[in-house]
């Protein structure tokens, strides 16, 4: 595995002439709008460029895709994956192309390599960031479309700019995104101010049936498949529902259980700055950042809950 530059990245997409780029599952903001992002510049320098439909698309991000998906991979394609720290974050559908990936463009702190070549930074706030910036060495100016792209992938990795990983060239970043025309209330609107009934109805459980340790400092969240589907939950419902046990007063680190098929659930860690929720999903074979990481696990719900409040630090 070779650890790349922003420009040896940047050299490596301009050798090169047809990619399929693939995002990970669940996909939220960021590896949507990255995939759409690098996508669009890779066509814009005359490249053929196509994102493998991601069959765990919801319909709010579903339009960032829009002409830019394929169902196959051709022939000597380069694959490249955005957003995704290892293969076990890869959707079943994308299983077997794992081996295939060329190059990982990521900013999780914690990762497992996979790919022949990497370009990797963790202080970045959001993958989007990055790929904005190689694109920009590459001579791609940003369009109404990038830029709306590239603002949904960065406001949705740092909270509309709240959480502790943004930094000063977020915000230029962003500001260039205004500059290039991009659609900020309409997309600040759809992602941070609307709010469905049925997550509503969700948030309202989880505030009845939250546990609470070491005086309200460390909450947990155990959300059975029975109750999305008795709530009548979709994805769009559960986006970023990991962050709302953090949101309440007092807490310092959250931890969010979901039921992942059979006897498999999936831990989502939130944690305030001076916390590390990539060390409490490393137990369990996850990663992540500081601020937001994850992992999963081969066992009940109850399983699950009791081992996360052996792991979690006496704060």
């Amino acid at each position: 595995m070779k650890i790349l530059t922003r420009k040896q990245t940047a050299e490596f997409l301009n050798e090169n002439d047809n990619f399929v780029i693939l995002t990970h599952r669940r996909p939220d903001g960021d590896t949507l709008g990255s995939a759409a992002l690098l996508c669009r510049g890779l066509r814009k320098l005359g490249k053929n460029a196509h994102i493998l439909r991601n069959p765990e698309i919801t319909e709010k991000y579903a339009h960032l895709h829009q002409g830019l998906t394929t169902e196959q991979v051709a022939e000597g394609a380069v694959l490249i994956a955005v957003d995704t720290a290892s293969r076990g974050m890869l959707p079943e559908a994308f299983s077997q192309y794992a081996d295939r990936i060329i190059l990982r463009i990521d900013h999780h702190a914690t990762a497992d390599s996979f790919t022949d070549c990497e370009l990797v930074e963790p202080e970045t706030a959001a993958c989007g960031e990055l790929v904005a910036r190689v694109l920009s060495l590459m001579g791609v100016q940003l369009d109404k479309t990038m830029a709306n792209a590239l603002y949904t992938a960065i406001s949705t990795d740092t909270g509309c700019f709240r959480y502790a990983n943004t930094t000063a060239e977020t915000f230029e970043v962003a500001a260039h995104c205004a500059y290039c025309g991009a659609d900020l209330f309409a997309i600040n609107q759809a992602l941070f101010e609307t709010r469905s009934l049925g997550r509503l109805r969700l948030e309202g459980w989880l505030i009845e049936h939250m546990l609470f340790l070491q005086e309200g400092k460390v909450a947990i969240c155990a959300l059975p498949k029975a109750i999305e589907e008795e709530l009548g939950l979709t994805e769009d419902d559960l986006e970023n529902i990991s962050g709302f046990p953090r949101s309440i007063e007092g807490v310092k680190i959250a931890a969010t259980i979901r039921e992942d098929g059979e006897n498999r659930v999936k831990i989502s860690v939130r944690a305030v700055p001076g916390y590390d929720a990539a060390a409490i999903c490393a137990q369990f074979g996850g990663g992540g950042h500081k601020g937001a990481a994850g992992a999963s696990m081969n066992c009940s719900m109850a399983e699950a809950v009791e081992a996360i409040k052996k792991v979690m630090p006496t704060l």
